[in-house]
């Protein structure tokens, strides 16, 4: 075989090579449309209410909600946020396979998830009308996101899974840059209405470890992006992890069904066991 045969065997082989291909696969950019494009009519209506759920959820859900967090507690600026598991252009991507159910899941069953997990609630009905205005949101946020293709930003960034979390220097660190805000003991702050202005990191009124914001690495990416507020990127990611090992198992609800989580074995070795 020829220099240039086996050059040419090369190239196509990692082209079609799934991880080759996974690390080259492109993204869109990232886009937040205007509001000035929201729709007159019943379709602009139910993208502003969708947008008043996922931001004042517990106030408008209430018996969907068990606890008093919004979605934009961890979905920041209205899902408007890189970094912080934005949904834009959250609308093409689903279906998709999920681990932790080990199926594809719709993006009503993915919305449900959180409901059930992070609100430490109960699921939505697919074909009410809260479903439907929160998906109009989704679907208005993702204009312009060509079908199937994740923007850049999506989800969280990504954080060294092979750091050990120091829980006592974790303490520290939550005492010298979150107490501010969430409070020696972890409950927030609130408004004069009874929301929060600070969201409750554990305690009944807080996720349930169901969810994903439970387990120190998924809670030390959102960390290191987007925290302290207001001032981003400036704890190290040892430094993240810490402090997500500590305030992540601080006692907060329990979610039954975790056992039937991740059924193919793949379970992550942050995963929440214990209620």
């Amino acid at each position: 075989m020829s220099l240039r045969s086996l050059a040419l065997l090369v190239l196509f082989g990692a082209m079609f090579s799934p991880a080759v291909a996974q690390t080259a696969q492109a993204r869109a950019e990232f886009k937040v449309p205007d509001e000035s494009t929201i729709p007159s009519g019943p379709q602009g209506d139910a993208i502003r209410n969708g947008k008043l759920l996922l931001t004042q959820t517990h106030q408008r859900l209430p018996k969907n909600v068990g606890n008093k967090l919004t979605c934009s507690n961890c979905h920041l600026n209205a899902g408007t946020m890189p970094g912080a598991s934005p949904w834009v252009g959250i609308w093409g991507v689903f279906p998709e396979y999920r681990s932790r159910s080990a199926k594809i899941n719709s993006l009503q069953q993915r919305i449900n998830d959180c409901f059930q997990r992070s609100m430490n609630g109960k699921a939505l009905p697919y074909d009410s009308q809260e479903m439907n205005d929160i998906l109009a949101y989704m679907q208005w946020l993702s204009s312009g996101v060509p079908v199937g293709m994740s923007v850049k930003g999506r989800g969280f960034v990504q954080i060294n899974r092979d750091l050990k979390p120091n829980v006592e220097n974790g303490k520290a660190v939550y005492a010298a840059k979150c107490v501010s805000c969430h409070q020696v003991d972890g409950q927030g702050v609130k408004n004069p209405d009874g929301s929060y202005a600070f969201p409750p990191l554990w305690g009944k009124q807080s996720f349930n470890v169901g969810a994903g914001m439970a387990r120190t690495y998924t809670a030390a990416a959102f960390v290191r992006h987007n925290m302290p507020l207001g001032q981003p990127d400036t704890l190290t990611e040892q430094e993240a992890v810490d402090v997500a090992e500590y305030f992540t198992h601080q006692a907060r609800p329990d979610f039954p069904d975790k056992a039937k989580d991740w059924p193919k074995g793949d379970k992550p070795k942050d995963a929440r066991t214990e209620g």
